[in-house]
């Protein structure tokens, strides 16, 4: 895995194409800075990579076990810590800061986030089943219809699409294209949506050419 960087969603507008005038919608994504943390290699860790450190807090916003660990780095209070598995540690050192500027105009990336939560949901809306006859004498508009047999197996298999929590899960979209980079703000302009709502933590890494046996 490549390094990658840690950010916040900050929302979503349009941009528009100065040769076709096409509109292009973009995600802000707020990119970094972050702070190198940790350099592991394999001779002391047993495997390379290299941690960030994202968003300065309060001192008191974080454990005394996570101050220790960051006063090594000379790195103030930070909230969010993220490793990422590289062979290429040489080029990076402790305090070492990552801007937005690692990332290139029209380079593709893959983007990590938690979803936003839409509390508990019904099967239609959670899975897309679809309704029954909505007639006087259906009793079966919104059901779920049959959950199990009755003697065979006389319980409902694990992971069946019933009705639960919809949302707040940690999702990945890939093949996401970086449209601009502003790196003297640190911003990025994602083309498309990404996870979650505005304020949502990212994770925002180079995308892995998968090559063809």
């Amino acid at each position: 895995m490549s390094v990658g960087i840690l950010g916040t969603k900050l929302g979503m507008t349009q941009i528009f194409d100065r040769e076709t005038g096409a509109a292009i919608p973009i995600t802000v994504v707020q990119a970094g800075p972050c702070i190198v943390t940790q350099v592991k290699t394999k001779e002391t860790d047993g495997y390379s990579s290299v941690q960030l450190g994202y968003e300065e807090v309060k001192e008191k916003a974080i454990t005394k076990p996570e101050l220790g660990h960051l006063s090594k780095s000379g790195a103030s209070p930070l909230r969010h810590l993220k490793e990422y598995r590289t062979n290429d540690t040489d080029t990076y050192e402790l305090g070492q800061t990552i801007k937005a500027d690692i990332f290139n105009a029209g380079e593709i990336v893959d983007i990590s986030g938690k979803t936003m939560g839409r509390g508990f949901a019904g099967y239609q809306k959670r899975h897309n089943f679809r309704r029954g006859n909505m007639t006087h004498g259906s009793k079966n508009h919104r059901l779920p219809g049959s959950t199990g047999a009755g003697t065979t197996p006389g319980r409902v298999y694990p992971g069946k699409k019933m009705a639960g929590r919809y949302g707040g899960t940690q999702v990945t979209i890939r093949k996401l294209q970086v449209v601009e980079v502003d790196a003297e703000k640190n911003l990025l302009l994602i083309k498309g949506a990404v996870p979650g709502k505005p304020g949502n933590l990212l994770n925002i890494v180079p995308t892995k050419v998968i090559g063809r046996k």
